[in-house]
This record gives C-alpha cells, structure tokens and sequence, in this order.
C-alpha cells in the first residue's frame, strides 16, 4: 500500500472521494501528455515563416498560403491556439489551451519555432511559446529576436483599435466611457500601442480603418478562396421573398440590436425573410450565404472584413456602414470602389426596401463583387504586403 492511498484511506468519506477524482484526473493528465503533438516539417529554404497563434478568420493559415507564392519563400506555416468554444478555422499545426499551458509542450515549441524558422508573424502580440505568465508576446519576441528571427506584427481589430480614438472620429460607434468592454478594450489597445512604440517592429494591419490607429502599419489585406463561396450561391431573388442574412459575430461592434430591430420589423411585414445566423461552422458558410440575398454585415465600426469579403464573393449585396475615411483610403491604395452599399442604424431600413424596389441595381452592387474580392483579396496582394518584409536583404 503506497502513502497517498493509506492517507486517502484514512480521510473523511467526502474528502477521499474528491482525492480519488482529482488523482484520477491527474493520471488522465499525464497519459495526455505523454505524447506531444507532431510539430510540422519545414523545409530547409533560405525564408521560412510561421504566422499564429489566432488564425482569426482563418487569416492566418490563408496568409501562410499566399506568402508561399513569393519567390524564394519555400514555406509558410499557420499555427493556432485551439479553444473548444470556437469553431475551427484550417491551420498547419495547432494545440489545445491544455497543452499551451504545459511547460513541456512550451519547450518542445519553443525549440520548434527557433529552429525551424527566420520570420514570425505574431497575431495580436499573443504569447507563441505557450501561457507562461506573461500578458502578452514581449518575452517570446525577445527569445526570437535574440535567436536572429525576424518578427513583425498583426493586429486584427480590438486588439489594437483604440475605442475613445474611434469614438472621437465615428457618429455610430459602439464604444461608451465607463463601458465595460470598452474600458477593457481601451487598457489594451494603449498597452499594446505602446509595446509596438517600443519594439520596434514590423506593423501589419488586416483592415484599412487600422491605420488610424497604428499610422506606420502596412495593410495586409485578408484573404479567403473565392471559389468556395461562389459555387454554393444560387442566383439572386430567385425566392419567394428576398433573403436577409446578419451573423452576429460581435453583436455589441456590430450593432446588431439595430439590425435586428429594422430587420424583424421587414420581416413581419412580409417585405422580407430574416435570417439571423448562429451557431453555423466555418465550412457550412458559403452555402448559408449564398443562400441569401442581401447581406448586413455590421453598422457601427465602419470597415469591412473577412465576412464582408465573403460575401462579396458569393455575389450577394452587402450592405454595411464602411465610412467615407475607409472608402477614401481604399480607393487611395487601390483605386478600386467598395462595392459595398452604405447604411446606418437611422437609413438601414430605407436602404433594404431601396434595393428590393429596385432590384436591378441591386444586382449591379452584387455583381461588382466577385471581381473586386478577385483583385484585392484573392491572396495575390496580401503577398505583395508581406514580399519587402520576407525578402529584403537585411532580413536574408
């Protein structure tokens, strides 16, 4: 008889039953751990990059593929931090938030990542060797730099938009002072301002309205594979009453209490049919857009993402508050126009019944936006975003 179990025997009933659950949650643990998951194999090239540890959207692993297509860059690798509540996006290699809390898998990606690799993108200045302690990425970063890896920086959104900054500048913002959220997101956004003064860095941002926010940034425009969305869409207003579909994946930056409002108010009246879409994996996306017909993406930041984007290339019409400043600034880097119809929480609802008045404007919109997704966000210049930091000479 060993010393735990003669203790544990002479316990209270209660206690040696909460000592056996927890012994045998241990046990659990450690044949969990026994085997560490595979790390990918990385070519022996001059340029090899890894880009994590969100994926958001996806974005990540699509950035790795379209950094591929640079010449003299022979891999590209996304990595993730798996989280059981969110739905998965593709990705090279990824781990559960158990094992990134793990200092034997933290040393095992530790020596991945600094032998393996010449230049790091990390996502939102979130920690790449595991959760060791550390409020964010600085003392990876360090490791990194220290081992002549070349690191920049990505931010997605809240990670960095400062919410008085947006306030100040944009009537339908959703950010409030003594907000809890946004006193949260205003605590990180200065924080990691600052570290981004600090280091030095590379700055990439993934929507244009960004570089208010981080001036010296390079937009890096997101990505997705077209293809994808267009085959799973049917042909416009070809129900029996028009399709409005909102995804609500932010439901406070999205304003969808607004949108919901409008939009159930055209539903009972019969004008439309409201979808408010919930609960649906990455993978069963494109056909639950493409079975739409008019998209409302979002009413108060004033930008366009990745679901935009989606929806653009399945042919649907978008309708979103984008804002003169982001129209302004993608037409200055681009010359393109933002197939994209405008509204607000005060014109959502004359908008909606515009185009169901009008529907063969309401096709030019949606035809518009295969092919603007095709030149902007096809990956092509998301690649071109990444060539000077991948290739320049310095960094060789």
């Amino acid at each position: 008889m060993t010393v735990t179990r003669s203790i544990r025997e002479h316990l209270p009933a209660p206690l040696a039953r909460t000592a056996g659950a927890v012994r045998r949650r241990l046990r659990g643990v450690r044949y969990s751990f026994a085997q560490l998951p595979a790390f990918p194999p990385v070519a022996t090239t001059p340029v090899r990059m890894l880009v994590g540890p969100t994926n958001s959207a996806g974005q990540g692993h699509a950035w790795a593929q379209a950094a591929q297509t640079i010449p003299g860059v022979g891999a590209a690798v996304s990595f993730t931090l798996q989280r059981k509540a969110q739905f998965q996006f593709v990705h090279d290699y990824g781990v559960p938030l158990a094992w990134f809390g793990q200092p034997r898998w933290q040393r095992a990606q530790e020596q991945h990542v600094v032998g393996s690799y010449t230049h790091v993108m990390v996502e939102s200045l979130r920690p790449i060797f595991g959760a060791r302690g550390f409020p964010d990425a600085s003392p990876d970063i360090a490791t990194m730099v220290d081992a002549g890896i070349n690191v920049s920086l990505l931010f997605h959104g809240s990670d960095i938009r400062l919410p008085s900054r947006h306030a100040k500048r944009e009537r339908w913002s959703p950010f409030v002072p003594g907000d809890e959220l946004t006193e949260r997101l205003e605590t990180q956004a200065r924080r990691h301002a600052e570290l981004v003064e600090s280091l030095g860095l590379p700055v990439f941002v993934s929507t244009v309205d960004l570089l208010d926010d981080v001036p010296d940034a390079r937009w890096l425009p997101v990505a997705i594979d077209a293809t994808r969305w267009q085959q799973a869409a049917r042909p416009l207003f070809t129900g029996e009453r028009p399709v409005v579909a909102h995804v609500p994946s932010n439901a406070k930056l999205k304003g969808t209490e607004e949108i919901d409002a409008v939009l159930t108010r055209l539903h009972e009246s019969g004008a439309i049919e409201y979808r408010r879409i919930t609960g649906v994996p990455h993978d069963r996306m494109p056909s639950v857009i493409g079975d739409a017909d008019i998209v409302v993406d979002q009413l108060r930041i004033g930008l366009y993402g990745v679901a935009a984007a989606e929806a653009l290339a399945a042919g649907r019409i978008v309708v979103s508050y984008v804002g003169d400043a982001v129209r302004h600034r993608v037409r200055s880097l681009t010359g393109r126009e933002v197939p994209i119809v405008e509204a607000d929480p005060d014109t959502l609802g004359d908008v909606v019944t515009g185009l169901i008045a009008d529907r063969d404007a309401a096709a030019e919109w949606a035809a518009a936006g295969p092919g603007y997704v095709a030149e902007l966000h096809d990956g092509s210049r998301s690649a071109e975003a990444l060539t000077t930091w991948l290739t320049s000479k310095e960094t060789l």
